[in-house]
C-alpha cells in the first residue's frame, strides 16, 4: 500500500459517507474554477480556454499524486505575471497565440521536471529560500503589478507598455485621451465592488460566480457589445489532444530561468497553504511528496496545452467550507469543466472582458498584506526594509527579477545573522539559576579573573574573525582575565577556517598567560575539532561539560567570590540585544 501513489491509497480507504460531500463540494468548487481559470489565463497572456484545460488536468494529476486530501490546485494569480514575463519576450511582435500556448506548456513541463527531481532528491527545503518578510514584499509588489496591468482592460481599452511605471503612465494617458469605454468601466468597477462586499459580508455566497452571471446578464439586457464592451466570445469546443510542445532551442534558456522562479514560488505557496490546512484537518505535511504532486499536476497541464499551476488558498477554503473530504472533489470539478467545454462551449460567450479583469483585481488584492508590512515596521525595522526592497524590486524591475531579489535578500539575511550574530558576556543573577546575559541583567555578578562569553552562531569562515576580535577585546580588559570561558552550546559547527582561528587565538592567549576554555561544546562539534587536530594545542583539561563545571574549576584554583560589576566593567554591546538564554546551573 505504501508504494502506491497517495490517490490510490485514498481510493482504497474511501468511505461511502464521504461521496455526497465530495460531489457537492466539487459542484461548488467548479463555480469558482471556471471564471478564475479563464481570468488567470488572460493574466498570463494566454487564451481563456487554456485556463480551463489547465484546471482540468492539474486537478486530475494532483488527485493521483498529491498527498493532501484538501488542497486545490489550479491557475494562480501569483504565477500569471511570472508566466507572462517569461513567455512575452519570446513571442513575435505581432503576437502568436499558438506559440504562446506552446511556450507556456513547455514552461509547465519544465516546472514539473524541477519539482519531480527536487521531490525525489528530498529538496523540500527549497521552499524556505523565501523568508516571510521578503515574501510579503514580493506579494505586495505582485499585487500592485497585477492591479496596474488590469486597469486598462477594466476600463475597456488596451495599452502598449512594459513595467508598472510604464503601464500606469500609459493607462493615465489613455484615460486623458478619452479611450475609456464607459460601459466596460461600469461593468468592471461594479464587479469589483460586488465581489468585495459579498466576500466581506456574505462569505458563503459564491461572489465571483454571482458577479460573472450578472455581467453576462447585463450583456444581454443592455447590449454591451454594441457599446464597445469586449466579450470573451465562443470558446473552442472539445478537449485538446495530448500535445508535446515544440519551441526553438533559443527559447530553452529563458524558459528554464522562468521555470525555476515559478517552482520556488509555487512550492513556497503550496507548503504554507498545506501547513495551514493540515493544522485544521489533522494531516501531516509531507514537503517532498507535495513536490511530486505539484510535478504531476504541472506535467499533466503541460501535456494538454496548459500552463504552470500552484495551490490556491481561496479555492481550497471554498472546497473545505463546502464539505470536501478527499481529492474526489477536484476530480468532480475537472469532470464538470470537461462537460461544459464539450457540451456548452458558448456558456461564457457574452462574458465581458472587464468582468474577468475584475476577477483578477480582486484576487490581486488578496495577495497584498499591508497589516503584515505594518507589523514588520513595528517589530523589526531590518525585516521591514527587506520587505520594502523586495516590493520595489518587483514593482520597478519586473516579476522575474523581483523573485530573484526576494530569494537573494532571504539568503543574505540568513548570512547576515550568521556573520554578525548576537554575542554577550554572562554573569550570575541573584535568585535565578544558571548564567545570564549581562545586557539583560546589568547587575549580574562576575568572578574576578573570569569572563564567560557566549557566541550565538556556528563558527565558520565568515564570522570567525568577529569571534576572535571579541575574545581578544575581552582579554584586554583591566584587570586582565585569567580564564576566558566560551559558553559554546549555541556553536553548532566549526569549519576549518574557524578551527585555524581558534588555534591561533589559543596560542595568543597562552603567550599572555590566559586560558581559553570551552564549556557545553556539543559532541559532534567536539569530534570535528579533534579531527582538525585542535586538541593537540588545546588539551582536554580546557573542555568542560557545563559552564558551571568550568566556573567551579576556576574557583577551586583561584578561590574567587562573585562580585557586582563596576559601571566601567559593563561590556559594550557587540550586537543588538536579543532573547536571554540561560547557560545552565552553576
Amino acid at each position: 500500500m505504501a508504494l502506491l501513489p497517495p490517490g490510490f491509497q485514498v481510493a482504497a480507504g474511501y468511505r461511502r459517507s464521504w461521496l455526497v460531500k465530495d460531489v457537492v463540494a466539487g459542484v461548488v468548487l467548479t463555480t469558482l474554477l471556471v471564471p478564475q481559470g479563464m481570468a488567470y489565463a488572460e493574466l498570463a497572456g494566454l487564451p481563456p480556454i487554456t485556463g480551463l484545460y489547465t484546471s482540468i488536468m492539474c486537478l486530475l494529476g494532483y488527485a493521483v499524486f498529491g498527498p493532501s486530501r484538501i488542497l486545490v490546485l489550479g491557475p494562480d494569480s501569483s504565477l500569471g505575471p511570472m508566466i507572462a514575463a517569461t513567455i512575452a519576450p519570446l513571442i513575435a511582435a505581432d503576437g502568436d497565440p499558438e506559440r504562446a500556448v506552446a511556450l507556456a506548456s513547455l514552461l509547465a513541463i519544465m516546472v514539473a521536471v524541477i519539482m519531480t527531481v527536487a521531490g525525489l532528491g528530498r529538496l523540500g527545503f527549497i521552499a524556505e529560500l523565501l523568508s516571510k518578510p521578503t515574501m510579503i514584499g514580493y506579494m505586495n509588489g505582485l499585487a500592485v503589478t497585477i492591479l496596474v496591468s488590469q486597469l486598462p482592460k477594466l476600463f475597456g481599452f488596451s495599452v502598449d507598455a512594459d513595467g508598472v511605471v510604464g503601464e500606469l503612465a500609459a493607462f493615465v494617458r489613455g484615460v486623458a485621451d478619452g479611450d475609456v469605454v464607459p460601459a466596460a468601466a461600469a461593468v468592471g468597477l461594479s464587479g469589483i465592488v460586488l465581489v468585495l462586499v459579498l466576500q466581506r459580508w456574505l462569505p458563503k455566497v459564491p461572489a465571483v460566480l454571482l458577479m460573472v452571471v450578472l455581467a453576462i446578464a447585463a450583456t444581454s439586457v443592455f447590449g454591451l457589445a454594441e457599446h464597445g464592451v469586449k466579450l470573451v466570445g465562443e470558446l473552442p469546443k472539445g478537449f485538446p489532444p495530448l500535445t508535446l510542445p515544440t519551441v526553438e532551442w533559443s527559447d530553452l534558456g529563458p524558459l528554464a530561468a522562468g521555470a525555476l522562479a515559478i517552482a520556488v514560488v509555487s512550492l513556497a505557496d503550496t507548503i504554507s497553504t498545506a501547513t495551514a490546512f493540515a493544522e485544521r484537518t489533522g494531516q501531516e505535511v509531507r514537503g517532498d511528496q507535495e513536490m511530486l504532486g505539484l510535478g504531476a499536476a504541472n506535467l499533466a497541464a503541460g501535456l494538454f496545452q496548459g500552463f504552470p499551476v500552484s495551490t490556491s488558498a481561496s479555492r481550497t477554503a471554498v472546497a473545505e467550507r463546502a464539505g470536501a473530504r478527499t481529492q474526489l472533489t477536484g476530480v468532480i470539478g475537472a469532470l464538470l469543466i470537461v462537460a461544459m467545454i464539450v457540451l456548452v462551449p458558448g456558456l461564457f460567450r457574452d462574458l465581458p472582458q472587464a468582468a474577468l479583469a475584475a476577477v483578477v483585481i480582486t484576487a490581486s488584492l488578496s495577495l497584498a498584506d499591508v497589516p503584515g508590512t505594518v507589523r514588520l515596521w513595528h517589530q523589526r525595522k531590518v525585516e521591514f526594509t527587506l520587505s520594502i526592497v523586495a516590493f520595489a524590486g518587483v514593482a520597478l524591475l519586473g516579476v522575474l527579477p523581483g523573485i530573484g531579489i526576494a530569494v537573494g535578500l532571504s539568503i543574505l539575511n540568513v548570512f547576515r545573522r550568521a556573520w554578525r550574530p548576537y554575542q554577550t558576556v554572562l554573569g550570575r543573577v541573584d535568585g535565578m539559576p544558571g548564567y545570564h546575559d549581562v545586557r539583560s541583567y546589568p547587575a549580574a555578578r562576575r568572578l574576578p579573573g573570569l569572563v564567560i562569553y557566549r557566541f550565538d552562531a556556528p563558527l565558520f569562515f565568515a564570522n570567525a574573525k568577529t569571534f576572535r576580535d571579541e575574545v581578544v577585546h575581552l582579554s584586554r580588559a583591566e584587570p586582565a582575565p585569567r580564564w576566558l570561558v566560551i559558553a559554546a552550546e549555541p556553536i553548532t559547527d566549526v569549519d576549518t577556517t574557524a578551527a585555524d582561528v581558534l588555534f591561533e587565538l589559543d596560542r595568543l592567549l597562552d603567550e599572555r598567560g590566559q586560558l581559553l576554555v570551552f564549556a557545553e561544546l556539543k559532541d559532534p562539534v567536539r569530534r570535528k575539532i579533534e579531527g582538525y587536530g585542535l586538541t593537540s594545542e588545546i588539551p582536554p583539561g580546557q573542555f568542560f561539560p557545563t559552564v558551571g563545571a568550568a566556573v567551579d574549576a576556576f574557583r577551586a584554583q583561584d578561590g574567587q567570590e562573585w562580585t557586582a560589576p563596576a559601571a566601567a566593567e559593563l561590556p559594550e554591546a557587540a550586537s543588538p540585544p536579543g532573547r536571554d538564554v540561560s547557560s545552565g546551573p552553576g
